[in-house]
């Protein structure tokens, strides 16, 4: 089955590393434009060079920016639109793992998670849905954790932030629907990403990146017995992003390899 975005534009955040830099190029060797955006201006641009060269010559923009300010999230999807046509795909994919037991987490915390995974979704959402709409085809795609089905204890405050972002999902892919606009989310078990790669590096790197990542796989007990890799997650955002996926909305599908204990 051969999954297509020709013609379409997509704006994902977190775009330059691991999930979101792999979601970027396989959406552009599909043939859509692609907007990214991320904090630090170096990886970004790397990113960029890498998703056009992926695509075939199709147009890459690329925004540094924190989208847990609301000023910066409607700067980016100004510049995207401007640059590459309207948002036709959005993946909110900005975040970083936040958890520790609950007695000792603070306010800031709890507002700047809530700000970078739950607000940033809401603002972007309220930016490209009226234009989805009018054009009656759109694509959100919102990429949780299974904490966010099964918070386990110590799990704030990303299993909440996230809970919340599955119940946003809901919420719009209902409201939605009957304007063709299609709201899923995935959700990530652990999967070969930058986030690993510096946990590695600062345990002093005594054992090979491989063998970290089997071990990972062991003590995690994944039915699949290996770590997920960004390329496999990638293809499953795709193909939700397409018309391949036309009868599909409201879902939250877990890639964790079997992983989590509920569905």
């Amino acid at each position: 089955m051969e999954v297509r975005l020709d013609g379409k534009v997509a704006l994902i955040t977190g775009g330059s590393l691991g999930l979101g830099l792999a979601m970027a190029r396989r959406f552009a060797e599909a043939g859509a434009s692609v907007g990214i955006t991320a904090r630090q201006p170096g990886p970004l641009e790397a990113a960029r060079a890498e998703i056009s060269a992926a695509g075939a010559g199709n147009r890459v923009t690329a925004v540094p920016a924190d989208v847990s300010d609301a000023a910066a999230c409607a700067a980016v999807h100004s510049r995207v639109a401007e640059e590459l046509g309207p948002v036709d795909i959005l993946v909110n994919n900005a975040g970083t793992s936040q958890r520790g037991p609950f007695l000792e987490i603070g306010d800031e915390l709890w507002q700047h998670d809530f700000d970078l995974k739950l607000f940033a979704a809401i603002r972007l959402a309220r930016l490209v849905l009226p234009g989805m709409r009018e054009r009656r085809w759109g694509r959100i795609i919102n990429v949780l954790n299974t904490g966010a089905k099964a918070p386990p204890a110590e799990g704030a405050p990303t299993a909440v932030s996230r809970a919340a972002g599955l119940a946003l999902t809901k919420v719009l892919a209902n409201e939605v629907a009957g304007d063709n606009v299609l709201v899923n989310a995935l959700m990530v078990g652990l999967i070969d990403s930058n986030q690993h790669r510096v946990r590695h590096a600062a345990g002093g790197g005594s054992e090979s990146y491989e063998a970290f990542l089997e071990d990972m796989a062991a003590t995690n007990r994944i039915p699949l017995g290996r770590v997920g890799r960004a390329e496999e997650f990638a293809d499953i955002a795709c193909f939700l992003a397409s018309d391949r996926a036309s009868y599909t909305t409201g879902v939250a599908i877990n890639v964790d390899g079997g992983r989590s204990p509920v569905v």
